[in-house]
């Protein structure tokens, strides 16, 4: 199917484009997410503090079942440009952790559009989002965000698959994990983050609409694992600064690996990659925002 045709003039006009949106630190979505990633549930109670990059629990898109487009994400156009691309996808974020959230805080998260950039690549069209987000606790600014979002033209029906290109070779890691996501994980993921992107869950959808070989795992799980592991490998475990760019899809029961390299300046160099040592997503952590 050919790609549709891109208005760029007319995506610039939704650049500063702003929404509002409030919600509670509350200890039960902390306590999902906690089981998730192996962590005791019963230690985050009301009043402790959160562990950075456990936002992803809250702000979650609360969108009317009816305004549910095909892919499973709520339709374009209301808050996001109108992009006549159907496939959407996170390329990115970097986010800075400025204070601490308390459980139980009262949170506001002001977002904006700051760009729209359409780009053109082998797979075809493609246009590129950068949202803002500045997320205050109890009026207090916690976290400054950026997100990438990626809209690509629909897979080509029977296209010739590119060359498989060696993986990199990447430092001998510091300290590494097995990265291996089952369905449960993608499913319960997917729910604590309300995220009805059917590639997550429904095989025959992802395989026969958007052309991936099998479920594909969610990028902010993956982002969150990093920064997990980030956290383990810096001073009393504490997170200033993370920085996550996407590189290529992981999928559903693929023994992958994370890894960490502590550079000579305080930073951490940080990589996901898969069964094939092919980079899933790359990352750069630090104590200081």
């Amino acid at each position: 199917m050919p790609d549709t045709k891109v208005d760029g003039d007319a995506l610039q006009r939704w650049i500063g484009r702003s929404e509002v949106v409030e919600d509670e630190a509350a200890a039960t979505m902390v306590r999902r997410l906690a089981a998730l990633l192996d962590r005791d549930p019963g230690r985050h109670v009301t009043g402790t503090i959160l562990p950075e990059g456990w936002h992803a629990a809250f702000f979650v898109p609360i969108t009317p079942q009816s305004q549910i487009g095909p892919d499973g994400h709520p339709r374009k156009g209301d808050f996001l440009p109108p992009v006549p691309l159907p496939r959407r996808m996170f390329a990115g974020r970097r986010i800075r952790f400025l204070a601490p959230i308390t459980i139980g805080a009262a949170l506001r998260r002001t977002s904006t559009i700051a760009a729209v950039t359409p780009k053109t690549g082998r797979s075809g069209q493609m246009v590129f989002v950068r949202v803002d987000h500045v997320i205050e606790a109890d009026g207090v600014p916690a976290i400054a965000e950026e997100h990438d979002i990626v809209y690509r033209a629909e897979a080509s029906k029977g296209a010739v698959t590119a060359p498989v290109e060696p993986p990199p070779a990447l430092p001998e890691p510091d300290d590494s994990e097995i990265y291996a996501p089952d369905k449960v994980t993608l499913f319960r993921y997917s729910a604590i983050t309300f995220n009805g992107h059917r590639i997550h869950y429904d095989s025959d959808y992802t395989t026969s609409e958007e052309g991936y070989p099998d479920l594909v795992v969610n990028g902010g799980l993956t982002a969150l694992r990093l920064c997990e592991l980030a956290k383990r490998n810096l001073p009393g475990g504490r997170i200033g600064r993370l920085f996550v760019r996407n590189a290529s899809p992981f999928f559903v029961n693929r023994k992958g690996e994370l890894r960490c390299v502590r550079e000579a300046d305080g930073r951490l160099s940080l990589w996901a990659v898969d069964d094939k040592g092919k980079i899933i997503a790359q990352a750069e952590a630090g104590a200081g925002s």
